[in-house]
């Protein structure tokens, strides 16, 4: 490429060739003066956009974070203030705990001294009142473990009261207190007597209810039936064992109920009143023996009849 330049100051014509090397270093140049100054503005313009616009921007942030901060405050108050009460509520529930439970003692007999072997014992505690403020994280979460522990504390009191209470329950249904017909057992006393078949003095082991044939035979207490078979001076007999080598006998009966080795429930029908046997006429015979030997069973049928009197007295 050649080009020729005419000027009043030349005497002649100049020409100038320019080759593609020419071109390249032209090319280059341009694109480094650009770059420059698009770097240039660009500095320029940041620079004032953010000496513009940072503090706008920072504002900004400030206020969304204190906002968020407030929020977050607000949010772990009203969850303390809700813990707080239901603190109080647990608290109040514990307060009738303790009620039923000193009712439920009263009713096992349970003397207070075993209740209070359950309980923490108070340490010394003291310092100046101060009036109630909102109660801290840390705060709330002793007084909530300091709860726990009386719940605990109370939960093993009350569980000893049950089993108590189970215990007489179980003890109360093993004895044979509950009356096996309901009639009067004045015919034959226990111990000594004069045997209406020899007219000789005999020892007589049970009571005897005089009842009309067919009437129903319960079971003085809850148990197993060891016997339910005909005896030659008993008649149709049935034993019950109640447990701690405790037996109950009634004989004479008409018709047997039960069978060896089947449950009993107190006051369950076992059998019918009835005369068989060395008898003179209809009626239960009862016997209880401890290990063997004949007790007398009058003192337990007493108990049964001032159940009886204190449950129709309730109704």
């Amino acid at each position: 490429m050649h080009i020729i330049l005419v000027s009043d100051r030349l005497a002649t014509a100049r020409s100038i060739r320019l080759t593609w090397h020419h071109a390249i270093l032209f090319a280059g140049a341009m694109f480094a003066t650009v770059l420059v100054l698009s770097s240039l503005f660009s500095y320029v313009t940041v620079r004032h956009a953010a000496e513009i616009r940072l503090p706008f921007l920072q504002d900004m942030l400030r206020a969304i974070n204190a906002e968020d901060t407030q929020r977050s405050k607000d949010f772990v108050r009203e969850n303390l203030n809700a813990m707080a009460v239901k603190l109080g509520e647990m608290q109040a529930q514990l307060l009738r705990l303790d009620t039923i439970g000193e009712r439920l003692a009263g009713m096992a007999g349970v003397k207070p001294q075993d209740l209070k072997a359950f309980e923490a014992k108070p340490d010394g505690r003291g310092g100046p009142l101060l009036l109630p403020a909102a109660m801290s994280p840390t705060e709330l979460q002793r007084a909530v473990d300091a709860l726990a522990n009386q719940v605990e504390a109370k939960s093993d009191a009350i569980s000893m009261i049950e089993s108590q209470m189970l215990e007489d329950r179980i003890r109360k249904s093993l004895l044979p207190t509950s009356l096996p017909v309901a009639a009067q057992w004045n015919a034959s006393a226990y111990g000594w007597r004069v045997d209406p078949f020899t007219g000789e003095r005999a020892m007589h082991e049970g009571v005897d209810f005089v009842a009309a044939p067919g009437t129903g035979i319960s079971a003085a207490a809850a148990g197993v039936v060891l016997t339910a078979e005909r005896h030659p001076q008993y008649g149709n007999l049935v034993e019950i064992d109640h447990g701690k080598d405790l037996i109950t006998r009634y004989a004479h009966a008409s018709k047997i109920l039960v069978q060896a080795g089947q449950l009993v429930k107190r006051g369950q029908k076992i059998a019918e009143v009835g005369s068989t046997g060395r008898s003179t006429g209809p009626h239960l015979h009862f016997e209880v023996r401890i290990r063997g030997l004949a007790q007398n069973p009058d003192r337990f049928l007493r108990m049964a009849q001032t159940g009886q009197r204190s449950t129709a007295h309730r109704h």
